[in-house]
């Protein structure tokens, strides 16, 4: 049977867009067709509802400013993007840029291409449909000052000046998401912005594969000796992190299946060495990733040394000490320094601002609202989540608990409130798992003795707290990942999107020292997480 809709009826205060997925859902339920006329409905009633969206401004277009952007439902608000970077650039695969395999115009993504389209994808139909999005405003230039309290923030364009000759201006916000990453620490370690190279941008992956050729040429060199040549071949990572890693194993490869073919009486010469200051490399993730990387490059022939401190870098000789041998230098070719993130000058001034100046970076709630700010959120390598702490609010969780005011709380009673105390604080979840317990009444069990049948334990405050001691030791900061910053970015959106649903309905975690819910789950890593999906 096939149904034909010559005309449909719209609420004229919708978005263009949602009547159109109102027009589509009803065509896929019955078969149908659909005969959309959109130029029937009255501007007023949208010019109205314009003037009437929360004035966002998101700063960064680095991965958690991109997901953000790539996630938020732009009809709902007046959107600002400010970022010094046009485009977004898939950091993972800078090392690959660095060796020529990936072409640099593969990992970067125009903002405005970005920020123009909203894709639907209907499943049902596996029928991927582009629709240009609602107009939101990009510019150009940095933000150097963010007023806190007047909910500004103070920009300047490199690009262009406007009448005074500055390049400045000036941008209102009822929400601002900040999103600028962060910059190369060098730890003041002398002879580091001479010497050596970075990898965080496009640029800089350019002027590494130019170094790498150019140690190589040099060493080809007729009238160098054996130990020059070597000096031209040691290439040298400061920093045992993720980027420095992955550049290592990524020039291993670069040289062994190409270079050495180019360059095949100079091959023996080659060193590669990664420095981590450290006791091993990757000490951001589990200890079983670390050892076998630091495995694989051992038989890969790449020189690891943990426990030392690079200390001066010249421009041809790199410094380094050790507790146990002390300090030594060694002759290099080419550095490349991935030590660690720093704070950007824009950051360091809103730590100031709110009292927060003696910290790295922003300190945000577990739903990324900026601590002591209204209205600011923070997601990215420009942050980080304080998680609170089940010792903190123990006394509001026993009495949320004990609701016959009895005094001691039984099994039940607690599984009561289990799953929202594990969405509140997720590490008693990985505490129990840490531990291999099933549930909080193995916790409990363990904390009295082990000998206690489940339908007779009770516990008073006391009991409580020994039961759930040492819960806390599983708060983690997150890594100063891809992955991190792109779901935070998906996150907030989601939250952003569904905002006005959520003041009816919320969705988090109950309150357990006010009534009802938290409006939204709080935020959660995914260990588990394929970042490539939301790229595409």
């Amino acid at each position: 049977m096939r149904m034909r809709l010559s005309a449909y009826s719209f609420d004229g205060a919708a978005s263009p867009f949602s009547r159109l997925v109102l027009a589509l859902a009803a065509a896929a339920s019955s078969g149908g067709i659909v005969a959309y006329a959109g130029s029937k409905f009255d501007n007023t009633a949208e010019q109205t509802q314009v003037a009437q969206k929360k004035k966002m401004v998101v700063l960064g277009t680095g991965w958690a400013g991109t997901a953000f952007l790539k996630n938020l439902d732009y009809s709902l608000y007046d959107v600002k993007v400010i970022s010094p970077r046009n485009y977004f650039t898939f950091t993972p695969l800078l090392p690959s840029v660095t060796c020529g395999t990936v072409e640099p115009r593969s990992i970067v993504e125009p903002i405005r291409k970005i920020i123009g389209k909203n894709k639907l994808l209907f499943n049902w139909f596996f029928i991927l449909l582009s629709q240009k999005g609602e107009e939101i405003d990009y510019w150009e230039a940095d933000c150097y000052k963010i007023n806190t309290v007047g909910k500004k923030v103070l920009c300047r364009s490199k690009i262009g000046t406007n009448l005074d000759g500055t390049g400045e201006f000036v941008v209102d916000y009822d929400y601002l998401v900040i999103a600028v990453g962060a910059q190369v620490n060098t730890f003041n370690t002398p002879g580091v912005m001479e010497h050596c190279h970075f990898l965080k941008e496009i640029e800089d992956a350019r002027r590494i594969r130019r170094s790498v050729i150019d140690c190589f040429e040099k060493a080809s060199l007729p009238y160098l000796d054996e130990e020059e040549r070597k000096k031209n071949l040691h290439f040298v990572i400061v920093g045992g992190g993720p980027t420095g890693v992955e550049f290592a194993a990524e020039l291993h490869d670069f040289v062994a299946e190409d270079l050495t073919k180019l360059y095949p009486a100079i091959q023996d010469l080659v060193k590669i060495s990664v420095i981590q200051s450290g006791e091993h490399i990757l000490t951001m993730f589990d200890q079983r990733i670390a050892e076998f990387a630091e495995a694989k490059f051992q038989r890969d022939g790449i020189d690891v040394r943990t426990g030392y401190r690079v200390v001066k870098i010249s421009d041809n000789s790199i410094t380094m000490k050790c507790k146990s041998t002390g300090e030594t230098s060694e002759p290099y070719g080419m550095a490349v320094w991935s030590a660690g993130v720093g704070t950007r000058p824009v950051i360091v001034d809103v730590m100031k601002q709110i009292g927060q100046e003696n910290r790295r970076v922003l300190t945000t709630d577990e739903w990324l609202r900026v601590c002591g700010c209204d209205g600011i959120y923070a997601i990215g390598d420009c942050a980080t989540i304080s998680q609170r702490k089940v010792m903190e609010d123990i006394s509001a969780i026993f009495k949320f608990a004990d609701k016959d005011n009895s005094g001691t709380l039984t099994v039940k009673e607690i599984q009561d409130i289990f799953e929202d105390l594990c969405i509140r604080y997720p590490q008693l979840e990985l505490y129990l798992k840490s531990k291999h317990m099933s549930d909080i009444a193995d916790l409990i069990r363990d904390a009295k003795g082990g000998d206690v049948e489940k339908g007779s334990m009770q516990l008073d405050i006391d009991e409580l707290k020994i039961a759930l001691a040492h819960v806390d030791s599983q708060v983690k900061s997150l890594p100063a990942t891809a992955q991190v910053a792109a779901q935070q970015g998906q996150y907030l959106a989601q939250c952003f999107n569904s905002m006005r649903d959520c003041e009816e309905h919320p969705t988090g975690p109950l309150r357990l020292r006010d009534s009802g819910r938290h409006r939204f789950r709080p935020f959660q890593y995914l260990l588990v997480h394929v970042i490539f999906t939301w790229f595409i």
